[in-house]
């Protein structure tokens, strides 16, 4: 018995790295899950079932207002119901400004941000006629993903961090909107070793060293799966609208943003009263982070 016993789970992006870990911790904590990915989901299927478990292929693409219906209803078809819709699927364009085409932008932001988009409305148009009908759907959740490159900035990923940190608030407004229906919307920011991070060459010579020296693997995707299988679980009471950091051992909450040193005065500033003035007023601000949430020097 696990705490998502009798849960049905919609997992996207789930055929490989951290959505794979995902789809098989929600089986363990036994739910029935809808592995989605536009690749081959089947193996992760099979995976599910060796467990023990039942399991569903969706191919349908998020980013499609339709095919993100479908695959609701493909939750609906096979279980029943649906109660977790984990926004996991992604991809990376990633390239300079400079160089960054529209195409790479579009393509981006139409899977990580219409994607979110797109699957949560269709889920909560479920939960909400389920209300009015007199029988709601019990501990509805919704767990999206952001990224420390949305929520901090990274260098080269202009696409990829404008859509994640547009995930973050999201989550957050999408929480604030959707408290009437006892639905719970948070949301991670994950770091793991993945196909799409294997090129950042000195995370991977980080976790390879500490993984020598501790015997821990802080890069696998695996450790992130928990923390969502509780956020999607109805053990997760009480907790909406946060924005959690992943990485390793390590859970921390993401604090948004807040407004830091002001000067006021009555009345209009003048274009040569802000010349003076702000240089300072930055000065005595907390500088922005680095990707790994710690202040720049």
């Amino acid at each position: 018995m696990g705490i998502c016993e009798n849960r049905v789970v919609v997992v996207t992006g789930a055929g490989a790295g951290i959505g794979r870990e995902h789809a098989l911790e929600f089986a363990r904590q036994g739910a029935r899950v809808v592995v989605n990915d536009v690749a081959d989901p089947a193996p992760v299927v099979k995976e599910i079932e060796e467990l023990g478990g039942e399991a569903v292929a969706s191919t349908h693409d998020v980013g499609d207002w339709d095919q993100a219906r479908q695959l609701v209803h493909t939750a609906l078809e096979a279980f029943g119901n649906v109660h977790t819709i984990v926004n996991n699927a992604g991809i990376l364009r990633d390239k300079m400004l400079v160089n960054m085409t529209v195409e790479q932008w579009d393509a981006v932001i139409r899977v990580h941000l219409r994607g979110t988009f797109c699957v949560t409305r269709h889920a909560v148009d479920h939960w909400r006629a389920m209300q009015k009908a007199g029988t709601p759907v019990a501990e509805p959740r919704i767990v999206n993903t952001s990224s420390p490159s949305g929520l901090f900035g990274n260098v080269g990923q202009c696409n990829y961090g404008a859509a994640k940190a547009a995930i973050a608030s999201f989550t957050v407004i999408a929480a604030d909107e959707l408290s009437r229906l006892d639905v719970c919307v948070n949301a991670i920011a994950p770091t793991a070793l993945t196909d799409m991070t294997a090129g950042l060459d000195a995370y991977v010579a980080h976790v390879r060293a500490e993984e020598e020296r501790t015997g821990f693997d802080a890069g696998s995707p695996a450790n992130i799966a928990p923390l969502v299988a509780y956020l999607g679980s109805g053990e997760c009471v009480g907790i909406t609208g946060r924005v959690f950091t992943v990485k390793g051992g390590e859970i921390a909450v993401a604090e948004t943003w807040v407004k830091g040193p002001a000067r006021a005065k009555i009345g209009r500033w003048e274009v040569a009263e802000i010349g003076g003035m702000l240089p300072e007023l930055v000065a005595s601000a907390r500088p922005n982070t680095r990707i790994d949430g710690t202040p720049r020097s």
